[in-house]
């Protein structure tokens, strides 16, 4: 009775000091030279860049007013949070909301209810590539099974010289048949490649990192410290030592790192593109990034730097806090991907052989619109969205297969799920076939490999419309993407739009908009005979 007087306590004052975290965003155009190579314009918040991360606690409100001052579409998505009950701020264009116009404003308002590593970033035709993201740190002393000194937060991404409308509109384009995704010119650390780090000697660390990319992923170690990682995309797992730690677009994870004794010395962290997804390396990208660690900063006298090892851990070698015995999938849905040319002599993704086409009215519009007789009915929604329709609380399986000749980093919004099982080639319906993860953790972005299958499971427990796309966002731009519409009867009955939403919806229908013929949507195709590195 004690025990459960003190939970019930420890509950209640955590949550009656939760706070209404509120901010205005001014998502504005400025220009900045991150990797000291070029100048361009980049999107950052009231003025500034990088946008500013943001800090909460579980329980807490989070609020951002948040006014369009481009002269482009916006929207923002918080990347990992589930918006249980709040679907409609989930983010992204043509799903959950339309863009906000130029000129107009909305307010996402929603419970924080869940901790860990997150990012916030824009759902708007590669408009994060041009800067409008940041991390999102939502903590939970309650609940927080390991200690540390010290919690710092170290982002990698990689970025491009022209801004991402031009890049889009060549590699969606016909002088660009074969889909070679342009390169990008650097890699950052912090959003800089001058960034300097500070260890105090003896310091127990916990060290949030976070890949902002848009298609690099990157390798990341530090001379001569070991790695213990503690929580992968949101979830604590079973602390893992390792040297080297491997992070694909979107993907976030937090390691534990004991400083040294000894002032002796400073070292450096090492951020390496993973350049296996390039089709060329060009001669003049610098692949391997590093930024100092300053023990003593009157010191000169650094470790040697070592080459990172190549023997960062997947996700069949981490394991969950507490290993769970997984019930047999109530619905299984075969999603096969590829990338291939079109009869009209252009790249595109398809998934069971359709491409993604984002709509021009939201598909949670047309969910809580429809006769609920209806909403069932694969036939009520738009089939460029690829839907597939999931009964509530059903447990859920994906299987998912790679035809494609490079990996991707798929995410599903609204969920986190098992990484339950993977296999070679395609799945041929064998059961026996699957190398199945005896103690698989929870995730919301995985790899997936050259002639790999995953098996992907999840209680489908979060009402609405929600997102899976590969996190590559020249690919998801391609249409690699497909809508889970869950629970839809139920749904309709509990999902509400704001005000705010409904009006930026009538708003963007009375602006000019692009012809259906043109998916790039915001960036005009130019003439750049070929090219895919310099862009």
């Amino acid at each position: 009775m004690k025990l459960a007087l003190f939970f019930f306590l420890s509950t209640f004052f955590h949550y009656a000091l939760s706070a209404r975290r509120e901010f205005d965003w001014k998502i504005t155009s400025l220009t900045a030279n991150p990797d000291g190579l070029h100048s361009r314009k980049v999107v950052g918040v009231n003025g500034k860049w990088p946008p500013p991360a943001i800090r909460a606690t579980v329980g807490d409100t989070l609020v951002i007013h948040t006014h369009n001052t481009l002269d482009i579409p916006t929207a923002l998505h918080f990347h990992g949070l589930y918006q249980n009950g709040t679907n409609v701020m989930d983010g992204p264009i043509g799903v959950t909301q339309c863009g906000i116009p130029p000129g107009q404003s909305v307010t996402y308002e929603f419970p924080l209810q869940q901790s860990g590593t997150y990012w916030t970033h824009s759902h708007a035709k590669g408009q994060y590539m041009d800067g409008l993201r940041s991390p999102l740190i939502i903590e939970d002393d309650q609940r927080e099974p390991y200690h540390y000194d010290e919690d710092m937060v170290i982002t990698v991404s990689d970025w491009y010289h022209n801004q991402s409308a031009t890049n889009l509109a060549w590699y969606l384009s016909k002088e660009n048949k074969d889909g070679v995704e342009p390169i990008p010119q650097s890699g950052l650390i912090n959003d800089s490649q001058f960034t300097e780090l500070k260890f105090i000697p003896s310091t127990l660390y916990r060290i949030r990192l976070i890949n902002m990319s848009g298609f690099s992923g990157f390798f990341i170690g530090i001379d001569d410290h070991d790695l213990e990682i503690i929580e992968v995309d949101g979830e604590i797992i079973r602390a893992k030592s390792v040297k080297t730690v491997h992070l694909a677009a979107a993907q976030r994870m937090s390691v534990l790192v004991r400083a040294k004794d000894s002032t002796r010395f400073n070292y450096h962290f090492h951020a390496d593109m993973d350049t296996s997804m390039f089709d060329m390396v060009p001669k003049d990208l610098k692949t391997n990034i590093s930024a100092p660690i300053y023990y003593n900063r009157n010191s000169k006298i650094f470790a040697p730097k070592k080459n990172l090892t190549n023997d960062s851990p997947s996700d069949f070698d981490l394991h969950p806090m507490q290993s769970v015995l997984l019930p047999m999938p109530d619905a299984t849905f075969n999603l096969t991907f590829d990338m291939v040319e079109t009869p009209e002599g252009t790249n595109r993704a398809v998934i069971n052989g359709a491409t993604y086409k984002e709509p021009t009215t939201p598909t949670i519009f047309n969910l809580i619109n429809i006769e609920p007789s209806l909403a069932h009915s694969i036939k009520s929604y738009d089939s460029n969205i690829n839907p597939y329709i999931i009964n509530y609380m059903d447990f859920v399986e994906i299987i998912l297969t790679n035809l494609d000749t490079g990996a991707h980093p798929f995410h599903l919004h609204g969920y986190k799920f098992y990484v339950a099982g993977r296999g070679k080639g395609a799945w041929d319906g064998n059961r026996n076939k699957i190398e199945w993860n005896p103690h698989p953790i929870q995730r919301d972005t995985t790899l997936i490999g050259v002639n790999e299958f995953l098996v992907l499971q999840f209680r489908a427990s979060n009402l609405g419309v929600w997102f899976f796309h590969c996190h590559i966002e020249w690919h998801m731009l391609a249409g690699l993407d497909a809508t889970f519409i869950v629970g839809p009867e139920l749904a309709q009955k509990q999902l509400t739009i704001p005000q705010d939403f409904q009006r930026i919806c009538r708003t963007d229908a009375a602006s000019p908009r692009p012809s259906s013929s043109d998916t790039t949507a915001y960036g005009s195709i130019r003439h750049i005979q070929g090219q895919y590195h310099g862009m």
